[in-house]
């Protein structure tokens, strides 16, 4: 899993990966979290799972990708409040009926949600959001205007 998080001192954004993997855990603490996680979802009735996502940030915008095979475009929810851009939607579990037995089901479904903290240097009437071969992919522009790296010439 990536923490993104924004540097106040050059209003970057700073990706953090705490997490190698989802099957083995990073530290004896994720270990323990996992099965107290775990231990106690147990009576949740609706599964919730995080789809992977990659942050790229561009001359003049950031690109943030999803992988959430699946799903249509009017599946998904983007809400951006307070400079955090909030990815949400639900896959559902094919209801079609197959005559074989499932020996291993590794797909997930259910509801999801994925915020990310964009800058304050960002143009957020300018966000658009396409959705193909079940990669979202969401543009969000930089606001030439309050960009803050300003190069200084020497003379």
């Amino acid at each position: 899993m990536l923490k993104i998080m924004l540097n106040q001192k050059n209003k970057a954004m700073n990706i953090v990966k705490y997490r190698t993997s989802e099957f083995v855990p990073a530290s004896f603490a994720s270990l323990v979290d996992r099965f107290f996680d775990n231990s106690l979802n147990r009576g949740i009735v609706e599964p919730t799972f995080v789809p992977r996502a990659d942050v790229l940030e561009f001359e003049k915008e950031f690109e943030i990708q999803l992988a959430v095979p699946g799903l249509k475009k009017e599946d998904f929810k983007i809400e951006l409040q307070d400079n955090y851009l909030t990815v949400s939607g639900e896959r559902k579990v094919a209801t079609e009926k197959k005559s074989g037995t499932y020996h291993a089901r590794e797909t997930v479904f259910g509801a999801f949600t994925r915020s990310f903290y964009l800058p304050e240097t960002v143009n957020a009437s300018g966000i658009s959001a396409s959705y193909q071969n079940g990669m979202l992919e969401i543009r969000v522009p930089k606001d030439e205007k309050r960009v803050l790296k300003h190069a200084i010439e020497v003379k």
